[in-house]
């Protein structure tokens, strides 16, 4: 249980959220698709074994509306790498509700969740969490998520989303697995957030552990 303290105007607040990792695979330069926006796939073996280990120890698994137009992923745990698997919940952020009706994270294998600002009635096999305001809020996914029950959560993309919990330090630990490849400037940042025009504006973090993977290296990383 993840009990986190907020201080608004002099008063001290406690909201409950889930435990969060972040896991993404990057080039060394940083990219995590090509050029034309493609998804390519950059872990090896070794990795998404990993990466599928850890998806079955967490209760849901975070994505944008981008991830599932471009790369329509299904978010389960295969076989393949785990015996037995889990069903993790999948959850959406999709604020304009564009995700189409064919989409794998629909297919009923396991619990889905969109959260969204459109007020569209929409027939699909999800459970649609309508939010107000502007934009979706992580703080308020995070605490109704865990109001739903998920108590670990894993985000994996793509890279508005992870820069957004990276930014806001809604996260308590990170997994990056650096793929030996130089993909270009011109492709898909990690995490798309605001450049640091000054030093006190960049994001530090700590790096606990690193080590070879695969054909890779892999860190683990903390707020």
């Amino acid at each position: 249980m993840e009990s986190k303290i907020l201080h608004i105007q002099g008063e001290v607040v406690f909201t409950m959220r889930p435990h969060v990792i972040i896991n993404f695979a990057m080039s060394i330069d940083g990219r995590i698709a090509l050029s034309t926006g493609e998804q390519t796939r950059l872990s090896d073996e070794e990795d998404m074994r990993r990466v599928h280990m850890l998806r079955n120890s967490v209760d849901a698994i975070l994505v944008g509306i981008g991830t599932v137009l471009s790369d329509d992923p299904s978010l389960t745990v295969k076989e393949k790498y785990v015996e037995n698997p889990g069903r993790p919940a999948r959850v959406i952020l999709d604020s304009r509700l564009r995700i189409p009706d064919n989409a794998r994270v629909l297919d009923g294998r396991s619990r889905t969740i969109i959260y969204t600002l459109s007020g569209e009635e929409r027939n699909i096999n999800a459970e649609i969490r309508r939010m107000h305001g502007e934009r979706i809020e992580l703080k308020q996914v995070l605490e109704d998520l865990y109001s739903l029950g998920i108590r670990r959560l894993m985000v994996e993309g793509g890279s508005t989303v992870l820069g957004s919990f990276i930014k806001e330090r809604l996260y308590d630990e990170m997994f990056i697995f650096i793929a030996p490849f130089f993909i270009g400037p011109d492709a898909p940042p990690a995490a798309r957030m605001e450049t640091a025009s000054r030093l006190e504006e960049m994001v530090n973090v700590k790096i606990v552990e690193s080590g070879h993977l695969g054909n890779g290296i892999l860190l683990r990383i903390l707020p």
